[in-house]
């Protein structure tokens, strides 16, 4: 890897967020556009895959989701830049985006955040209670998942994380 900084999406919740200034950004795994994932879809830009490593993470938002029942009912997403050295790569096949992250992610490396609107409540918090049977090939679970990612998350400026935490929570 160069020594230029890696996009890592991270997968969050808002009260992760509510601790993003004092402790950073705790998580074991992001999703980036890795050589596996760039093999796989290798007719894609750079801005498609960017845009499948964002998506795994939104879905990534809902794990975390079902398991934390206390959290606002939003996925959120993280957009990271990382030196390569916090970044390894994960064991996965073909197509994974997913990478470790090797510590806390500094508030500082915080490119953007992205959440989920007030409208999107309802759909996430269905699709969070059926997230895991989704993945195991469940049409039905499947279809609840979609209808949480029909909802675009949206874009905040990390300058903005006092009004996206009053207006989440």
């Amino acid at each position: 890897m160069s020594d230029e900084l890696v996009r890592v999406y991270v997968p969050a919740t808002v009260p992760m967020l509510a601790r993003l200034r004092e402790q950073g950004l705790s998580a074991p795994e992001g999703h980036a556009v890795t050589p596996a994932l760039r093999e796989w879809y290798a007719e894609g830009d750079e801005e498609e895959l960017e845009y499948v490593a964002f998506t795994r993470a939104a879905q990534d938002a809902l794990r975390l989701l079902r398991e934390d029942p206390a959290a606002p009912r939003r996925r959120v997403v993280v957009s990271v830049d990382l030196p390569p050295a916090a970044v390894a790569r994960a064991e996965g096949e073909l197509g994974s985006s997913t990478v470790r992250l090797t510590a806390a992610v500094p508030a500082s490396a915080v490119a953007a955040l992205h959440v989920d609107g007030a409208e999107a409540v309802d759909d996430v918090a269905a699709a969070a209670e059926v997230v895991a049977e989704a993945l195991a090939g469940d049409p039905d679970a499947q279809f609840t998942v979609d209808g949480a990612e029909d909802h675009e998350l949206e874009w905040y400026d990390p300058s903005e994380l006092d009004l996206l935490l009053r207006a989440a929570s």
